[in-house]
């Protein structure tokens, strides 16, 4: 039976991390609707150009060409055992219409929904830590990952600099408005008993063993 899993979690709680490690654990890709609008940039189909056109007006992605976006990706081949969705969906309406394209066009349905959860502590920890090299792209951690020499890039010496979204103001206010726009998602998933909660602030392996463990006895169910 295919598994669809919808992944939850606030900023820095490593949903990109933790999707990516899955797809090797568990055999199904990692479906980011960030990746595929990123794509549709240099891609020429129809629904691509008609995506580039509403980024070109400066205007969000509506939802049912979201949906149009997803069904797309998971009709490929290397879905035909599931996929990992990451970024969507984060409304109510978008995880109705993610239902009702899983029934009528794979005959199938969300099989688990982990959320991994972390304060906005660890959030501003985790997130305003971040340092980038302006010049190589190299990327670093003031903790968990510093430079030799701090504020410095090891590989050319050039100032390390702060993401503009990766300051402590900032992330408070994209992790409220996580809390505001995904809280009834979770509500959701949670009446529907799908939601699985998970500490992120644990290891990485930890947390994609833990992961791996309860995708399996749910796609045995």
């Amino acid at each position: 039976m295919a598994a669809y899993i919808v992944l939850l979690g606030p900023p820095g709680s490593g949903k990109g991390t933790q999707a990516k490690l899955l797809t090797d654990e568990v055999g199904i890709p990692q479906v980011s609707t960030g990746d595929m609008f990123r794509a549709m940039k240099t891609q020429d189909t129809p629904l691509a150009r008609k995506v580039q056109q509403i980024m070109a007006e400066g205007k969000l992605v509506p939802d049912d060409v979201t949906i149009e976006i997803v069904k797309e990706r998971l009709a490929q081949s290397d879905c035909s055992k599931g996929a990992l969705l990451d970024g969507f969906p984060r409304t109510v309406p978008q995880a109705e219409a993610l239902d009702k394209l899983l029934e009528e066009s794979f005959h199938s349905q969300v099989t688990i929904v982990p959320l991994l959860s972390i304060t906005v502590e660890e959030a501003v920890r985790r997130i305003s830590g971040r340092r980038g090299c302006p010049q190589c792209g190299a990327l670093y951690h003031v903790e968990f990952n510093p430079p030799r020499e701090m504020g410095k890039c090891d590989h050319d010496g050039a100032k390390l600099v702060q993401r503009d979204d990766d300051r402590p103001e900032v992330v408070r206010e994209r992790y409220q408005v996580y809390l505001d726009n995904t809280a009834p998602l979770i509500n959701y998933y949670r009446d529907r008993g799908l939601l699985v909660e998970l500490d992120a602030v644990q290891p990485i392996e930890v947390i994609t063993a833990e992961l791996a463990d309860t995708i399996r006895q749910r796609t045995k169910e």
